[in-house]
């Protein structure tokens, strides 16, 4: 298959104002994907974005490329990624469009796309649509150019939708929860949900300014989730990223609750109830602690290359229902289309209720492997996976963990960043081996 020119793991991202986050060209790939994906003849699209400032900009070159295809866009406003996959689907649109770079900080942006089922868009259509960009542009006739128009009611939806994967006969009553959206796209829906079913709610990283999404707040930063929860004494906390496909929980005690111990939780509850289908994917980034604790419980695990992509094509492979990344990606396919962090942390909660035990012990079933990952920055150019003391490095931190931890270096694939990731028994080990592979890593690239 081709090599993908624009789009990464995780559709079209890039700082804002350089190549190819800019006007012009996403203006283009709007025309291309217009021209690609316009297959149902309902000649709609749903585009939702996050809270970044360059959001505004984004939308209406998106919005004039899709015209000049012929295609009506119509705008949700900030809204959770999975939001816009199920309106997408509800719809019946051609596609959904969203506007966010997720985790990074707020001077990058991305586009994603989904298709008309609200899932993410196979290798083949992206490649499809990068040809398209290495075309002119060609408008419809006047007669046929696209319209905008507004969705009014896409946080209500979303919001009801939410609600109905909560089991009818339980409430939140009585749990003391805080919220934290990472001034994101959540950032008016998780309050809303969590409180109709009843819970005590304290929320940070509700005050979205354009500029402070996912700056020392959310799922990729919970400390200031963990330092609230022991003030108000809360039962537990959930930290949401940006965009809202991540999920990071903290207990009563101020542990954070990984994505992998998010899966077990709800794998072990399905298991429990009778429910389960299937094991559970994860991720080579999954913690080794997650596959034993599953072993235990006599439910199979794989794991898929790191992404969600990756981990929903073995989801669909194999029939199954669960999977997740211990970056907090949450796929439950049996309520959702792609990774959703609200929908997601309600089935914990269900499960806390459920099992009348706090988050604490939940996530106590399972052992995490001490698991140390650094991330090296590179230029664009430069391939450290390819120098020979890399090589080496990573030869001797195999042999010293021996068959007690292992080592995996990867590309990130939104960044350019390699990510050192070392897990073992010996604390120590781990933490000396990791630091001694990434600075062999820095002085290579």
């Amino acid at each position: 298959m081709s090599q993908r020119r624009y789009f990464g793991t995780d559709g079209v991202r890039g700082k804002v104002g350089q190549y190819p986050i800019t006007p012009d060209f996403v203006l283009k790939l709007g025309w291309a994907a217009g021209r690609v994906l316009a297959k149902q003849g309902t000649k709609k699209v749903i585009i939702g974005k996050d809270t970044r400032i360059s959001g505004y900009m984004l939308e209406s070159a998106l919005e004039a490329g899709l015209s000049a295809a012929g295609l009506k866009a119509i705008f949700t406003g900030p809204l959770p990624t999975p939001a816009v996959a199920y309106l997408t689907q509800t719809f019946r649109a051609e596609a959904g469009i969203v506007i966010s770079a997720s985790h990074n900080p707020y001077y990058d942006n991305g586009i994603k796309f989904f298709s008309s089922e609200g899932t993410k868009l196979p290798d083949s259509i992206e490649l499809a649509i990068e040809e398209e960009l290495d075309k002119e542009i060609e408008c419809v006739e006047s007669s046929e150019l696209g319209k905008a128009s507004r969705l009014t009611d896409a946080a209500g939806r979303y919001i009801e939708f939410c609600k109905s994967t909560f089991p009818h006969d339980l409430s939140l009553a009585g749990l003391k929860i805080v919220i934290d959206c990472a001034h994101g796209a959540t950032y008016k829906i998780a309050p809303s949900v969590f409180k109709e079913l009843g819970a005590e709610l304290i929320s940070i990283g509700v005050d979205p300014d354009g500029t402070n999404i996912n700056a020392e707040v959310g799922a990729t930063d919970v400390r200031a989730l963990q330092a609230k929860v022991v003030e108000e004494k809360a039962d537990l906390g959930l930290a949401f990223d940006g965009d809202g496909d991540r999920i990071i929980m903290v207990d009563h005690l101020g542990n954070k609750v990984d994505g992998d111990q998010i899966a077990y939780i709800i794998a072990r509850d399905a298991l429990r109830r009778g429910e389960l289908k299937g094991g559970v994917v994860g991720t080579l980034m999954t913690n080794l602690g997650m596959e034993n604790g599953l072993k235990q419980l006599g439910i199979p695990f794989v794991r898929a290359a790191v992404g969600d992509r990756y981990v929903m094509e073995q989801l669909l492979e194999r029939d199954w229902r669960i999977g997740a990344e211990n970056s907090g990606h949450v796929i439950l396919l049996d309520k959702v289309t792609t990774g959703d962090a609200i929908v997601a942390a309600l089935q914990v909660l269900a499960s806390v209720i459920g099992a009348k035990m706090s988050l604490n012990e939940l996530a106590s079933g399972m052992t995490l492997y001490p698991q140390v990952l650094i991330n090296v920055r590179f230029s664009g150019d430069a391939n450290p996976l390819e120098a020979e003391a890399v090589k080496q490095a990573v030869a001797k931190a195999e042999a010293d963990l021996g068959d007690k931890g292992r080592v995996l270096l990867r590309k990130s694939g939104t960044e350019p960043l390699l990510r050192v990731m070392v897990e073992g028994e010996d604390d120590a080990l781990v933490n000396q081996s990791a630091q001694y592979i990434a600075d062999i890593v820095k002085e290579n690239c």
